[in-house]
């Protein structure tokens, strides 16, 4: 028998007040409509939950998430407490460049796959899922052995 996973919305994860500053720092930086921006943030949410929630699965954020999960970085107070909530330690971010290392960047498909079993909607359209095997992150973004920090 089939256990269903129960659908889980990204603004959980954070207090409404501090939803609202990341979606409006998105909005601001980047020149984007409240909507298109709550999708952006709500997925970065949703890959960073995920990414400490299944440290056995290699993943990495599409470029549009990515502006997400930089955003939130740069906010460092409020990243810092999202990370402890959720992690428990600080969560890596280590962008892959080409020509780094000999492992390839995570597959798109393999990190939508599995934020979408951690419970949580996966915007397709940000993902860019339909055959896309790039990303912007080296080992997930949560322990990478590159890190440093």
């Amino acid at each position: 028998m089939a256990t269903a996973v129960q659908v889980r919305d990204p603004r959980t994860c954070l207090s409404p007040q501090v939803w609202d500053r990341e979606v409006r720092l998105i909005m601001r930086d980047h020149a984007m409509e409240r909507d298109l921006a709550e999708r952006v943030f709500g997925q970065a949410v949703a890959y960073l939950v995920t990414s400490t929630e299944r440290p056995e699965v290699r993943m990495g954020p599409s470029q549009a998430v990515d502006l997400g999960v930089h955003s939130f970085v740069l906010d460092s107070t409020n990243y810092t407490a999202f990370c402890d909530r959720h992690a428990g330690r600080y969560i890596h971010h280590v962008p892959h460049l080409p020509g780094e290392g000999t492992e390839a960047p995570p597959a798109l498909r393999d990190t939508a796959k599995a934020i979408q079993a951690s419970g949580f909607g996966v915007d397709r359209e940000l993902w860019n899922v339909q055959g896309a095997e790039c990303s912007q992150c080296h080992a997930g973004c949560t322990d990478s052995p590159n890190s440093g920090t």
